[in-house]
């Protein structure tokens, strides 16, 4: 059988199968096996086999089940509870300051966790009624939660980020570092908007009146609530750029974190702990089915000869790499209406990846992009993740309209950083070149 027609069935059964709402591993197992079948026989599933146990007994996937670990015990523990009480105190005097310092809040979970659905659900039950309270515009209230819970996705630890850097082969420390001030970028970014925006604007965002201002000694014994969280971020990030442990061996250091803010907090319990294992339990699961199914796509993809045709086309084109470049950005923004990220990482990064080296762009840089657009996508109307997570928590009388309008100006924003990005490369690749020359 011809291989153009295996791979012309590969992916028009994939877009057939995605729209019918099937589970996204299953898909892509089946018609790794069936393609496999058709052009090479039964005997061929073997090869299946070999490279799913390459695969599951990588020693950096050991880090995936111990960060979603380290997330649902910090989840449980309500940790973030607090750490947003202390925020609005230093922040309701601002313009626009509880949109800020959800932003605020959003980032340091993002670098304890990395988990999106943690901090868009965390903010929409205890940021949203705050701000709704004080008379905020919903849409820049909604939009500053979806933007901000998004930061996961690129601040470290992330677990995409793990399953980028193993998928593309390149250093997880480096991935992490190269996250750090894109991700700080992003936030002052949403940050400055929305101070701008309600300064030029107070209806949108009122000050508290006057006889609510909050005493400088109250503030400064909130900050006590920052030790913990900080502890946490410390004992992951810190061991690694100090060079003390690997990103495997910081996940297993950041578990113990975990184990220990929730015990200082009094709220290490045995239901809690009960609740994390199961869930890291499930989110594991869920992410190796997937890099399973995806593994046995791409090779069945590059076997057929689908990789070196796409490269060939590239090599062909007259078109600046930079178009080219923008084109597989635009790609990965699309899917991420239909795919998860991991999914997406799964699917694209190994076929992307021989284009961008054929390109000659920097294989870190080009992650941050590709975790950008996956931010972009978690915020795109009306599929995007993040919508329904928030959506999931909003009172009955905040429709889904109200959110698609709040994340629209963040999404420009997010467009005008991965332009900004593009254009001056050495944002993203300073820190990380700095930290491995030292």
């Amino acid at each position: 059988m011809e291989s153009s027609f295996v791979l012309l069935f590969m992916f028009s059964a994939l877009i057939l199968f995605m729209l019918s709402g099937a589970a996204l591993a299953f898909v892509l197992g089946a018609i790794a096996f069936l393609s496999t079948i058709l052009l090479w026989g039964p005997s061929a599933l073997v090869v299946a086999v070999l490279n799913t146990f390459e695969t599951m007994t990588s020693e950096s996937l050991m880090a995936i089940p111990l960060y979603i670990l380290m997330a649902a015990i910090l989840q449980k523990s309500d940790i973030i509870e607090d750490l947003y009480g202390a925020m609005e105190k230093w922040f309701s005097g601002l313009h626009g300051g509880l949109a800020v310092g959800t932003i605020v809040i959003c980032t340091i979970m993002a670098a304890m966790t990395g988990v999106v659905g943690a901090a868009v659900a965390a903010m929409g039950i205890l940021a949203l009624p705050s701000m709704l309270e004080r008379k905020y515009n919903q849409p820049l209230a909604l939009g500053a939660i979806c933007a901000g819970g998004t930061l996961g996705i690129l601040i470290p630890p992330s677990v995409v980020t793990i399953v980028y850097a193993i998928t593309a082969q390149v250093s997880i420390g480096k991935m992490f570092i190269a996250g750090v001030v894109p991700g700080i970028i992003l936030a002052a970014t949403y940050s400055l908007y929305i101070y701008i925006r309600a300064r030029l604007n107070p209806e949108i965002a009122p000050l508290p009146p006057q006889q609510e201002e909050i005493p400088l000694s109250e503030k400064l014994a909130s900050l006590k609530t920052l030790i913990l969280p900080a502890l946490v971020i410390f004992s992951v990030l810190g061991t690694i750029y100090m060079g003390l442990a690997t990103p495997t061996e910081a996940a297993a250091v950041g578990v113990l974190g975990a184990l220990f803010s929730a015990a200082v907090s009094g709220r290490l319990k045995r239901v809690h702990l009960s609740e994390a294992a199961t869930d890291t339990l499930r989110v594991t699961a869920m992410i190796l089915w997937i890099t399973i199914g995806a593994r046995a796509f791409i090779s069945v993809f590059v076997a057929t000869g689908g990789a070196d045709s796409i490269l060939n086309f590239v090599e062909e084109m007259e078109a600046s790499r930079w178009i080219i470049l923008g084109a597989m950005l635009l790609v990965l923004i699309f899917l991420g209406l239909f795919l998860d990220e991991i999914g997406i990482i799964l699917l694209c990064v190994p076929v992307f990846l021989p284009i961008v080296k054929v390109l000659d762009f920097d294989l870190i840089w080009f992650g941050v992009l590709f975790l950008i657009t996956a931010q972009m996508a978690y915020i795109t109307p009306p599929f995007g993740y993040t919508l329904f997570y928030l959506k999931g928590v909003l009172p009955k009388s905040i429709g889904i309209g109200q959110v698609y309008k709040g994340v629209i100006p963040f999404f420009a924003l997010q467009v005008l950083v991965l332009i900004l990005f593009m254009l001056v490369p050495d944002i993203v690749t300073w820190l990380p070149n700095k930290v491995s020359g030292n």
